[in-house]
């Protein structure tokens, strides 16, 4: 199939790319990745690999586009987990201690 990845024609195959990447050991996945024979690869590396371009050439979209449509099973960047909200002193205390927190003064705590 032919794509275009940093403006530059490529020809690639499903069994060229997974030739091109079979020995080569996945970095940790930090953004958009993709499956190649039962392993998880960030797109920047495939691409990296079966263009030889340095990863700084070409976006993670146009890889991400080309290994799709060759059939490979894309993955988006994670979501990041939110920070647990900062609890006061008193509120982590009631909380260890299996109470609910008192609220504002004068004001009955929720049951």
């Amino acid at each position: 199939m032919r794509c275009v990845i940093a403006r530059y024609p490529f020809e690639l195959t499903k069994s060229e790319v997974r030739e091109s990447m079979k020995g080569i050991k996945p970095e940790p996945v930090t953004g958009e990745s993709v499956i190649i024979d039962r392993r998880t690869y960030p797109v920047k590396q495939v691409g990296e690999v079966i263009t030889r371009q340095d990863r700084r050439d070409f976006s993670a979209g146009e890889v991400t586009r080309a290994l799709t449509r060759l059939g490979f099973t894309c993955r988006t960047a994670p979501e990041p987990e939110p920070a647990p909200a900062a609890l006061t002193p008193l509120a982590a205390a009631s909380a260890l201690l299996g109470t609910p927190a008192p609220t504002l003064l004068g004001t009955p705590a929720p049951m």
